[in-house]
């Protein structure tokens, strides 16, 4: 009987040994995966000190259409164009920001990264996205290769969408007054805000024609509109408004706007557009 249980034994070990030996002869010798690590480019490292090291923002520029909609034309930046535009970030919102908020109001909130595309991101409706922000994590921009830096019309449409994308991430980490928001215009809202111009927005209580799109759009355009333009340029917004009605409501608008910036993060709102208007003043190339 022990020397039945030890030929069982010898077996056993035996068999084992033959299913390693097989298992190893099937195994490739070569991985077809490419695991080699890019060098950082003289870009990677200036975008490392601007952005990732002093604010945790990883900035991606090579395509990965794991980061974008592959069912859109889309492209990649000119990497001659990456820096140039990341200066305008970095000037007109950060700058201003950390200025007014803090030093530390952009490092502890911001999206965590920012994919960049080259070209337009065209919808079905004729309309194009401009940016995203998702989840307060990621923000896509896109035109980037057409930015010109001399052309302050260009510059100021470029910053108003990194300004109205990071009004939805403050909103996501202190929400606003919805309620009081949603009373002032409520029958002004429509999904085909793009057939109507920013004129006949504005006379019914609209910063914008996009502003109608919801109450959460609404907010961010108006703060971000106003970020964006300077106290004239927004002065004669309001004075093209010859609804009494309507003007009284933008202004409401903008007063819910002040009073969010005041009571959720202490940052004086005007004082906040003013330092954006010196720094886009700073950022456009002479």
């Amino acid at each position: 009987m022990k020397i039945l249980k030890r030929y069982k034994a010898i077996a056993v070990i035996t068999g084992t040994l033959l299913f390693v030996s097989c298992a190893h002869e099937d195994q490739p010798t070569e991985t077809q995966l490419d695991y080699t690590v890019r060098n950082k480019t003289e870009l990677d490292k200036w975008a490392d000190v601007n952005f990732l090291d002093p604010y945790n923002i990883k900035i991606y520029y090579e395509w990965n259409q794991n980061l974008v909609d592959d069912n859109r034309y889309l492209f990649p930046p000119t990497v001659e164009k990456v820096k140039p535009a990341l200066e305008v970030v970095k000037k007109i919102w950060i700058d201003s920001y950390s200025t007014i908020g803090g030093v530390n109001f952009v490092k502890k909130i911001s999206p965590r990264e920012f994919v960049l595309v080259g070209g337009t991101n065209l919808n079905t409706t004729g309309t194009q996205t401009l940016g995203l922000a998702e989840g307060g994590q990621r923000v896509t921009l896109f035109e980037i290769d057409y930015l010109n830096k001399k052309s302050r019309a260009d510059v100021t449409r470029f910053i108003h969408t990194i300004q109205h994308e990071y009004v939805h991430i403050l909103n996501q980490t202190k929400p606003f007054d919805e309620q009081a928001w949603s009373k002032l215009t409520p029958a002004g809202y429509t999904a085909s805000w793009y057939i109507y111009s920013d004129a006949a927005s504005r006379a019914l209580g609209f910063i914008t024609n996009y502003a109608r799109l919801n109450i959460y759009e609404d907010f961010a355009e108006t703060a971000s509109i106003i970020l964006i333009s300077s106290k004239a340029e927004y002065a004669a917004i309001l004075a093209s408004v010859t609804d009494a009605t309507a003007k009284a409501n933008i202004k409401k608008k903008e007063a819910i706007v002040v009073q969010y910036y005041k009571d959720n993060f202490n940052i004086d709102f005007y004082a906040l557009r003013d330092e954006a208007q010196k720094n886009t003043d700073l950022a456009i190339d002479k």
